[in-house]
């Protein structure tokens, strides 16, 4: 019988020293070794990446921008909605975007050649600005122009007794967070409408002069709790009856889906103020559908001279 001399092996590799442990088989070895597990784990790593690839893409809807995609998750993308016929950015009727002082923190009182104020509960509005075109980073530079009615249901510039007005209208830039921060009073219920508050987020301050460069245009909507105290103190009683009649379910912008990505955070209470805080997740690579100072229900844009009285939808 031949006898054959048998050198020991390691994952099919001979040991340079056969008598010696695996550990202790010299420099190039272990490299060999080294290099082998990296495969390894490289394609380990591939075909997980894939698998999550692929359980992302099951049953995607190619980046459709829609409410219900946007309400299922925190970091999806602001539903688009009407800018309502009271924008004051040009699209229907005044543009106070292209009023000097229209950039400000503070939107209780009018500027330029108005001098009214705004008086109501005081209310902070925090909106965190998010581009999720580039993984959700903080959308910084951006300008975010805000809008809303007073206690008695009014829109400066168009409802009676106010035309002469620009309160509750501002724009601020988003520092490197992606925060622009607004003072203000909270809004009244007005007939037909849950209590809420628009914004149109701009790509820069440069572009706001024009309501067509808008990348997205949204609401909030205000809590019912909190709506419920701010309408029990002086100013608001009208709001008592219009809120009673009225649901997130129900209401013409929010129904859809009960204002689930659109409702805001509120902290504070009625004799300090409250604290309204959104996030805002913007995509550029989707073409924005709202504003326009269209009606939610798609009939036909606001015409003609700019309208009076209390509001009664949008």
């Amino acid at each position: 019988m031949q006898h054959r001399d048998v050198t020991p092996t390691y994952q099919g590799r001979p040991l340079p020293r056969p008598n010696e442990e695996v550990v202790d088989q010299g420099l190039g070895f272990d490299l060999g070794t080294l290099m082998g597990r990296r495969r390894a784990l490289l394609m380990m790593g591939l075909g997980a990446t894939a698998l999550g690839l692929a359980a992302c893409s099951d049953g995607s809807d190619g980046g459709t921008n829609t409410k219900a995609s946007a309400s299922t998750t925190s970091s999806g993308e602001i539903p688009d909605e009407t800018a309502g016929p009271y924008p004051g950015d040009g699209s229907n009727g005044p543009n106070v975007l292209q009023q000097s002082g229209i950039v400000r923190s503070d939107i209780r009182s009018s500027f330029g050649d108005a001098t009214g104020t705004a008086e109501g509960v005081p209310m902070t509005l925090e909106l965190t600005i998010t581009d999720l075109a580039n993984g959700g980073k903080p959308f910084a530079g951006t300008a975010v122009y805000v809008w809303h009615c007073d206690r008695e249901g009014r829109y400066s510039l168009y409802s009676d007794g106010v035309t002469d007005q620009n309160y509750l209208r501002g724009v601020q830039i988003a520092d490197a967070s992606g925060v622009v921060r607004f003072t203000s009073i909270f809004p009244a219920c007005y007939t037909g409408r849950w209590p809420h508050i628009h914004f149109e987020v701009y790509p820069d301050q440069a572009s706001i002069t024009a309501s067509t460069n808008a990348i997205s245009t949204s609401q909030v909507a205000l809590p019912k709790d909190v709506s419920d105290k701010v309408y029990a103190t002086t100013g608001y009683s009208a709001s008592i009856t219009n809120l009673a009649q009225l649901s997130l379910q129900n209401d013409n912008v929010f129904g859809d889906d009960g204002g689930a990505s659109q409702l805001g955070t509120v902290t504070g209470d009625v004799t300090s103020g409250y604290t309204v805080k959104l996030g805002v997740g913007v995509d550029t690579r989707t073409k924005p559908s709202g504003g326009g100072g269209a009606p939610p229900s798609g009939g036909a844009r606001p015409s003609g001279p700019p309208p009076s009285g209390v509001p009664s939808s949008n």
